[in-house]
């Protein structure tokens, strides 16, 4: 396996057999994709916002994802909300210019090329402004705010159907993690099979119609609001994304597996259920100030994470040596099983403080 990535982490490095950054990102990544040995490419990170990055990769290698005109389809929020209301689903009023749009609160203004939550703000006035990796002025989106709890469902959609194979509970904003407003810092791991009948048949019918409607194949991911017994589509990720890779700890499913098989690149896999194991959280901790990672940084890091859960490492995304992340980039990502969602919980926020500490006081 071959990795570009803007990071390229400690734990990244020693997987891949090779791990290539690429800036500036995304016009970087089809030339340094292209002098890579031949195989096919899944894709991640936030290239569904880049469709035309997606086509020119795609003219030297084989995508193992969502084709660039589906992913541009399925992110164009007006033609995605009236497909949702169109087959009776749920989906926020949206539009793309702000006139006659209330100043109140009540609506969020969204960078159209939006991830991880990153620049959402209740809209208050005048026209936000903001760049894009390229330098230009980022369009944006003005959609109302719904009240409810932040979720996510993950979909393998294949030939041969549509399988809802895992959802999870949103982490937003959450102070322990030095995150702020809507930006994503983690997940917490939910059993499709434990949700009310009415939720799951809402979110399997939005998976239906992704597959049907905008023809997405492989790992997809879907932002959702559940106001008690109503689903609202927020946003569709058209490719694997970060609250996955819980399903793959308490499943074992193999995502990369998962995706080949799904695009034809791999046999089909089993259709047998996986068994769950625990229930799986993560938190992303960010930088509350500037953060130089030396070897003692990353030894700290690594004592206060702890030694391996379940046969997983307790601590991913790790930086290399010597960098300085600024304030307010992640640092690492921290995980924590348990019997119940809320010890796991529990558990996941003892280990961010806990890392947190040891960093903060090996900086000084």
């Amino acid at each position: 396996m071959h990795a570009v990535d803007v990071f390229t982490d400690l734990d990244l490095r020693g997987i891949a057999a090779s791990a290539t950054v690429a800036e500036p990102y995304p016009a970087a990544l089809p030339a340094v994709i292209a002098a890579l040995p031949p195989a096919a490419c899944i894709y991640s990170g936030a290239l569904e916002n880049h469709p035309d990055v997606l086509k020119t990769i795609a003219a030297h290698r084989p995508l193992a994802g969502c084709p660039p005109d589906a992913v541009a389809a399925v992110r164009d929020p007006p033609t995605l909300a009236a497909a949702l209301r169109g087959a009776g689903l749920s989906a926020p009023a949206c539009r793309t210019d702000p006139t006659g749009v209330p100043r109140d609160g009540s609506w969020l203004v969204k960078p159209r090329k939006s991830a991880g939550g990153h620049g959402i703000a209740p809209w208050h006035g005048p026209r936000p402004t903001s760049r894009d990796h390229a330098g230009a002025v980022a369009p944006f989106v003005w959609q109302r705010r719904v009240a409810g709890r932040a979720a996510a469902a993950s979909f393998l959609i294949t030939a041969g159907g549509t399988r809802l194979i895992g959802a999870s509970r949103q982490l937003l904003g959450r102070r322990w993690c030095h995150a702020v407003g809507f930006c994503y810092c983690g997940s917490l791991d939910i059993d499709p099979g434990s949700l009310p009948a009415g939720i799951l048949r809402q979110v399997e019918a939005i998976g239906r119609l992704l597959s049907g409607r905008f023809a997405l194949v492989g790992l997809v991911g879907v932002d959702l609001v559940i106001d008690r017994d109503v689903v609202h589509v927020i946003e569709v990720n058209p490719r694997p994304t970060a609250s996955m890779e819980l399903i793959e700890r308490s499943t074992g499913l193999s995502l990369a597996a998962a995706q080949l098989a799904a695009c034809g690149r791999l046999a089909p896999l089993s259709p047998a259920t996986w068994s769950r194991r625990g229930t799986w959280s993560k938190a992303i901790l960010f930088a509350h100030r500037e953060l130089v990672c030396d070897e003692g940084t990353l030894a700290a890091l690594r004592t206060a994470a702890g030694a391996a859960i379940a046969g997983w490492p307790a601590v991913a995304d790790i930086p290399a040596p010597p960098q300085v992340i600024p304030q307010g980039r992640p640092v690492c990502t921290l995980f924590a099983v348990a019997d119940s969602p809320r010890e796991s919980l529990r558990q996941l926020r003892d280990r961010v403080v806990a890392v947190d500490r040891r960093l903060s006081a090996a900086r000084r």
